[in-house]
């Protein structure tokens, strides 16, 4: 089955919150949002909140980046940051732990797309192929992100030219990855 990124990221989603609910009787929680406002907080307690997805749809996409950098992003990067507000996932792909980066809130935004400029910028100073990042993993240095060039899905460390490919696409990495609690 051939899945769009707007419908990989809602059926992975969907089989996240599914897990916790399994395993816990609860939504997902995370302690690193306790506190931080967004529309996705079901419940707080006990110094986690407690979320569901929200539908999240920015107008003008990543379009700040875009003109930042006299850039255009691959669409699965806007469609992956723009469809949903969440908390990060936690997954993992191939034996490697991951946590997909989400959009918390509009303020979130805001700096999810900074960090994003800082990031292409880093790359363009050190002569690398743009990349956006969608997910970390336990190495401090490394990242998943989507090769703006040719939309495939990689593992990288920052600011080295190794780059691992993982997927031809985002949605089928989306498709493939296992969700997991962070229990």
């Amino acid at each position: 089955m051939t899945f769009n990124v707007t419908e990989a990221l809602s059926d992975f989603t969907r089989r996240y919150v599914e897990l916790w609910q399994e395993e816990t009787g609860l939504p997902p929680a995370s302690s690193d949002l306790y506190g931080v406002p967004s529309s996705c907080i079901e419940r707080t307690g006990d110094g986690v909140v407690y979320w569901l997805p929200k539908l999240f749809s920015a107008h003008d996409k990543l379009s700040k980046v875009e003109t930042a950098l006299d850039i255009c992003l691959q669409d699965s990067i806007h469609d992956y940051y723009v469809t949903q507000l969440a908390g990060d996932m936690t997954a993992s792909f191939e034996g490697q732990n991951l946590s997909l980066i989400q959009v918390w809130s509009d303020d979130d935004f805001i700096r999810l797309q900074e960090n994003l400029i800082g990031h292409l910028v880093t790359q363009k100073r050190l002569k690398l192929s743009p990349t956006a990042f969608i997910a970390t993993i336990d190495s401090e240095m490394g990242m998943i992100s989507v090769c703006n060039l040719t939309g495939q899905v990689i593992l990288e460390q920052s600011g080295k030219p190794e780059r691992t490919i993982l997927s031809a696409d985002l949605a089928s990495f989306l498709s493939v990855i296992k969700p997991a609690t962070s229990l």
